[in-house]
């Protein structure tokens, strides 16, 4: 592994993850705002750390495999934070489709690479939606997390949630197209 800045980002959104759990349980009354305020800033670093990759030239095969899984590890430790606090079926339910898309589509991505045909499962307009909703959705919720059921921007978390897991599904959908499509011409060579 190369120490870029790109990949230092990476590795930064990993080291964020312990200080999201801590400061979620730990931080008082200011618990919400700062375990949303370290994802927002992991959140960030997702977009950056490939920005900087391709506009410094400093694209990696280290930094291509790491940083969806630095994704996916954040991603779903608030999931997990997120379903422990509320405690209801919507915030399950949403997380048991976005943890498992992300487990399909990772699945589904190694597999296609196996085969040499990891150009077929290229990141869509769909999912990088669905991954700015996700990030809006749980820092909404982590942020609001200790306020009233009635609060305006925790019911927006709930609103972008609810259409987070729709484009979840969507580009699921999407990714099994291609992986149907592939084995079935598998079988007909």
């Amino acid at each position: 592994m190369r120490w870029t800045l790109p990949n230092i980002l990476t590795l930064l959104r990993v080291g964020c993850i312990p200080f999201l759990v801590v400061t979620f349980y730990l931080a008082g009354p200011y618990a919400g705002f700062l375990s949303a305020l370290i994802f927002l800033i992991a959140a960030i670093t997702d977009w950056l750390d490939g920005w900087l990759a391709r506009t410094l030239n400093q694209e990696s095969e280290f930094g291509a495999f790491m940083d969806p899984v630095a994704d996916k590890l954040i991603v779903a430790t608030a999931l997990v934070l997120l379903v422990a606090h509320y405690d209801n079926i919507w915030i399950t339910l949403a997380a048991m489709v976005i943890i498992g898309r992300e487990i399909l589509v990772s699945a589904l991505r190694e597999w296609m690479a196996r085969s040499g045909r990891s150009e077929s499962v290229a990141v869509t307009i769909v999912a990088k939606f669905k991954t700015t909703l996700q990030m809006t959705a749980i820092t909404l919720l982590l942020w609001r997390a200790f306020k009233p059921e009635n609060d305006i921007w925790l019911m927006a978390g709930y609103v972008a949630m609810a259409i987070a897991v729709v484009l979840t599904l969507w580009s699921m959908w999407n990714y099994l197209q291609v992986m149907l499509g592939k084995a079935t011409d598998n079988e007909t060579a």
